[in-house]
């Protein structure tokens, strides 16, 4: 006869919050916090739970009549240098590259903090007049924010979009 497993002991949320939280995320097997600080390994229940938003919320998108594009990972500094009062509040949470392929970049290229600043660029070159609109587009994509205090699925230096 096999021995009954003992359903998993979580802390009590009053007592502890984050700890309970940790604990839900470990027991649920829904990730696992990544080798770099503030990153995370999603684990397969929970990135079919990320499909599963992604899914619905990308119908309704679509329904809308938006339609998906994908822009680049790595943003030149000076996109983001001519748009400094928007990307003030990322600074200190910035990824910034300056070498690649062994040799030091013209230009430091910025880990994507948010879509904006190259979206902006593009659509500038695609809207020419009125009868360019709408442009309806929307990204699915990973960002990166270098996060100082950072919670699996809340709070990670990267993250789904």
């Amino acid at each position: 006869m096999r021995a009954m497993a003992k359903a998993p002991v979580l802390t009590p949320q009053a007592e502890d919050f984050p700890r309970w939280y940790q604990d839900l995320i470990n027991k649920a097997e829904l990730a696992d916090n990544g080798p770099v600080r503030g990153t995370m390994v999603i684990r397969p229940y929970g990135y079919s739970l990320w499909e599963r938003m992604q899914q619905e919320m990308d119908a309704r998108i679509k329904k809308a009549g938006a339609r998906n594009a994908y822009f680049p990972l790595f943003i030149p500094q000076s996109y983001l240098t001519r748009e400094a009062e928007h990307v003030e509040g990322f600074a200190p949470e910035l990824a910034t590259v300056t070498h690649g392929g062994g040799k030091e970049l013209e230009e430091p290229v910025v880990v994507r903090p948010t879509s904006e600043t190259i979206i902006n660029e593009y659509f500038s070159k695609w809207v020419q007049s009125y009868r360019d609109l709408p442009l309806l587009i929307n990204q699915w994509a990973n960002v990166v924010c270098w996060e100082m205090r950072p919670r699996v699925f809340l709070r990670t230096t990267e993250f789904l979009w």
